[in-house]
């Protein structure tokens, strides 16, 4: 090629490479906008459960799920799901929020036809308070309760009001049947054991909704009390009621470790070591809590019905109604007092209120029908059970609008 043409060539080679960058230059009335950078969604799968769920369902309730950025680089199978299929939180809530209604639902069914819990005899109501308190075990973490841990004040305002305050009420109200009403000693003794035994996971149930967040200091609440129940327990009954009725301290301690201790165990272990199998029964515990919960209180209530409805038994549903009430009324104004200037006062009272009201009635009923040979002593506890529930799940509702409104 001729060397003039090859420099004509060249100069409109290079003159097209400007005028092309020329066009690509933003002028004045153009504005080149970089695109954001989208994070990857963030999303990661239960390992090999076939269901995606939410495993942390109490943190979700009070908000305090951790907030890390992950990459899709950094999903992990053992990572759980934020953005579920299937929500455990919903589950749970719409299955315990029918919990009034089946209460009252089965007391009005065992009054009136009592058959239809009278098959579901004393003897399984061991194995019945077991699986609760290892559905317990199963929804929770370590993590769940860091939160509830840092609030030591709190936790030993609910264990007072659980086992100084409620044992002593429940020994005036004791008293006062044997010796101002003169009903049978085994009766007194009966309320005496209902006061001594630790708090209910109804409790939890109940705090949980009305107060989400406060879900998981109502559990550490319950779980330290139901710990020490192994001793707590049968020393307050030997001080209570030891001078009336004997009682069997050592067997009292061996029966609470079988029923309450060892089954909150078991569901903690399966939850961190099993976590396939855990997130597999996750869904079907609420509703499986619920009908359990139902018969629980139907059948002490079906088997007892003769006592409940005999001469003294008015005497007994009037005394354990002023017993939880002075006990709800009792919480509510202990946490009123202590944490008069925290911010969260309101709930705080609400919680230890439901903590210091409700009992495992059902562990005292165990006990009474193991230790004490006169049956009298069963019954304010299956009294107990159903009062506990309705008078419970009542404040519910009403504390629940509040919180609403």
């Amino acid at each position: 090629m001729p060397p003039a043409a090859a420099a004509v060539l060249k100069r409109a080679h290079l003159a097209g490479v400007h005028s092309s960058a020329r066009h690509r230059q933003p002028g004045p009335d153009r504005v080149s906008v970089p695109s954001p950078a989208i994070p990857p969604p963030r999303v990661s799968w239960q390992q090999g459960s076939g269901v995606v769920a939410k495993r942390r369902f109490w943190a979700s309730a009070s908000g305090s799920l951790e907030k890390d950025n992950i990459g899709e680089d950094a999903v992990s199978p053992s990572q759980v799901v934020e953005e579920s299929k299937v929500d455990f939180l919903k589950i749970l809530k719409s299955a315990n929020s029918i919990i009034p209604h089946i209460v009252l639902g089965s007391t009005i069914l065992a009054l009136v036809y009592p058959p239809s819990f009278t098959w579901f005899t004393t003897r399984y109501y061991a194995p019945a308070l077991g699986f609760l308190m290892f559905a317990v075990g199963v929804n929770s973490t370590v993590k769940d309760f860091v939160e509830a841990i840092k609030r030591p004040d709190a936790i030993g305002a609910g264990y007072i009001g659980q086992f100084v305050i409620k044992p002593l009420l429940g020994f005036l109200f004791g008293t006062l049947a044997v010796a101002v009403l003169n009903l049978p000693t085994a009766l007194g003794a009966g309320i005496m054991l209902v006061s001594c035994v630790s708090g209910a996971q109804l409790s939890n149930y109940a705090t949980f909704l009305t107060d989400p967040h406060m879900a998981p200091l109502s559990i550490v609440m319950t779980s330290l009390s139901t710990a020490t129940a192994v001793f707590v327990t049968p020393t307050l009954s030997y001080f209570l009621i030891g001078q009336k009725l004997p009682v069997d301290v050592k067997g009292m301690m061996s029966s609470i470790v079988q029923i309450v201790v060892a089954p909150i165990a078991a569901g903690l272990l399966l939850n961190r070591f099993l976590p396939r199998l855990c997130a597999a029964i996750q869904p079907f515990l609420p509703p499986l809590s619920v009908f359990v919960t139902a018969l629980c209180v139907g059948s002490p209530l079906a088997i007892n019905i003769k006592a409940v409805l005999s001469p003294f038994g008015l005497a007994i549903v009037l005394l354990l109604f002023a017993f939880h009430t002075s006990s709800f009324v009792a919480g509510y104004h202990l946490a009123g007092t202590w944490f008069h200037k925290s911010d969260d006062v309101k709930a705080l009272q609400r919680t230890i209120s439901f903590e210091t009201g409700m009992q495992s009635s059902l562990l005292a009923l165990a006990l009474a029908n193991k230790f004490f040979p006169d049956p009298l002593v069963g019954v304010p506890p299956a009294v107990s059970v159903v009062l506990m529930s309705l008078m419970g799940f009542a404040l519910v509702m009403v504390w629940s609008k509040k919180t609403e409104a």
